[in-house]
């Protein structure tokens, strides 16, 4: 075959340090916008983004000249370089370390998306380790509760 075709799709899953809750106010939305302009700038698209004042969620499509670690680790330096550079008291501000990425298929896009909107409503009743034990419970993925947090 001449060509490449891909769909491939992620649902990244990643909190501040020691989840801390430091994404609110203002912060919120312009992190968001910078975040896709991130994204924009590795030719990948932003489907969804939302979160918690700890943690967020984004659906993104991400060409396969990228692999998801560099990714990742571009997403989050530049968007933790630009709340040091332009917010006042980001001193403490920092992503973990890890993330958790899940495949998406193009029929769970709809779902995915309103999961990611719906992030509030959810964390009503449910803790961001006890959602994050569930993805990887969902997916398969085995881990050591001991190195998780």
């Amino acid at each position: 075959m001449p060509g490449t075709f891909t769909s491939l799709h992620y649902h990244l899953v990643f909190s501040t340090k020691d989840r801390f809750p430091m994404i609110h106010g203002d912060l919120q939305p312009e992190l968001y916008d910078y975040m896709g302009g991130i994204v924009r700038s590795l030719d990948s698209v932003l489907c969804e983004i939302g979160g918690m004042p700890d943690h967020l969620h984004l659906l993104v499509r991400v060409p396969p000249k990228h692999s998801l670690s560099d990714f990742m680790r571009i997403l989050k330096s530049r968007s933790s370089g630009w709340v040091h550079e332009t917010q006042a008291r980001a001193e403490k501000f920092a992503w973990q370390e890890g993330y958790g990425a899940f495949a998406v298929s193009k029929s769970d896009l709809p779902r995915v998306s309103e999961y990611i909107q719906r992030q509030a409503e959810h964390h009503r009743e449910l803790s961001f380790k006890d959602e994050f034990r569930r993805f990887l419970e969902r997916h398969d993925i085995a881990f050591d509760e001991r190195y998780l947090w």
